[in-house]
Parts: C-alpha cells; structure tokens; sequence
C-alpha cells in the first residue's frame, strides 16, 4: 500500500533506503582507501576510554575501520539491516542511527578497557538488529513483527556470539550498549499504533 499523502510509493521507499545504504557503505570504504593510503592515520579517530579529548571521537569512531577485514565483515549486515530499518521512513531511520551511535560511543567511552581504541559499524549494526526486533511488536505492526523474525533467525546466532565477552580483539562492551540503544530507539522513535480507520502520519 502506498502512502500518498507523504507522495511515496513502497517503491520508492525501497529505492531510497537502497541509495541511502549504498553510499554509507560506498563512504566507509573510501575511507578505508584514505586510511590505508594515509599508513592508518584515521585509526586515531576510534574511541580510548575515559580521556576527555577523546570525546570528539564518539561518532567518527563509528564510520572507521581497522584494515579491509574489518570493513568486509561489517558491510553486508550493515547494508541489509540498514535497508530494512530504512524502509520504514529515512528521517527516522537517521534519528534511530544517530542514537545508536552517541549512545554506543558514550558507553564505550565509559566502559571499555583501559588502553583500548574503539572504531567500527558493529555497534551501529548491533543496534540496528535491536531495533529491528523489537519494532514491530512495540508498535504492533505484523510486517514489523516478521521482519523482527527474521533477523532473529538470519542474524540472531552471529550476535550471541559477538556479545561473549571471551572473544580477543572485539568490543562487545560495544556490541551490547549499540544492541541496548537499538532496543531504545524502538520505544524513542516508535509510530503510533494504527487503529482501523486511522491515518498514517508522513514518515
């Protein structure tokens, strides 16, 4: 069904959640390309623990990477999870992703380990995936609800396992708090219920 009051078709929708993700992505690699050209000078730009200057890291800490390998493996969960959070309206698809990063970078910031640096789009696809699962039922939306699902079964494995704080050389401190802000954001940024006769608001 389509929106006309907002004048956007699932379609289109579709289409701009899909153009959206694709230039996230296509940012993360290019400065990937700049960091390794650069002998990884955009490191310095993830997140140490409890040392005030290093507060202006909070959000660039999210969009940088250590090498290829790191990048490779966040890419496809963050262009598929952000698609689906997308479809649901860009404007609050943003807000939902700029709440996940502050609050998952402040948390790092807080919490991680001494002597520790911090960078990736983990945290941003932890919270995604809380988003995404918990949408639907807060909001009481079937769609949502299945999509909620199905991220659970596709994805919900991987994410047990990044949350083990056992692993060597991964933050799951990160991982959980972008997992908690993504369950956040569902209640922050969630759409009234729809009763029979309503009207959509525009996305």
């Amino acid at each position: 069904m389509s929106d006309t009051r907002a004048g956007w078709s699932n379609s289109d929708r579709a289409l701009a959640a899909g153009k959206l993700m694709l230039a996230w992505v296509a940012l993360l690699w290019l400065l990937e390309v700049v960091d390794v050209a650069t002998g990884h000078a955009l490191d310095g730009f993830g997140v140490s623990p409890r040392d005030p200057s290093e507060l202006v890291d909070v959000v660039p800490s999210s969009f940088i990477h250590f090498g290829f390998a790191h990048l490779a493996a966040n890419t496809v969960p963050l262009l598929l999870l952000g698609f689906l959070a997308a479809l649901a309206g860009l404007r609050r698809f943003l807000l939902v992703c700029a709440l996940i990063i502050v609050v998952d970078g402040l948390g790092v910031w807080l919490i991680a380990p001494d002597r520790t640096n911090t960078a990736g789009a983990s945290g941003v696809i932890f919270g995604l995936f809380g988003f995404l699962l918990v949408s639907g039922f807060v909001e009481r939306r079937p769609w949502g609800v299945l999509a909620g699902v199905l991220v659970a079964a596709v994805w919900g494995g991987s994410i047990l396992a990044g949350l083990a704080p056992t692993q060597t050389g991964v933050s799951w401190q990160g991982h959980l708090l972008g997992l908690l802000a993504g369950v956040a954001a569902a209640y922050v940024f969630r759409r009234p219920v729809e009763t029979p006769g309503s009207v959509r608001p525009m996305p």
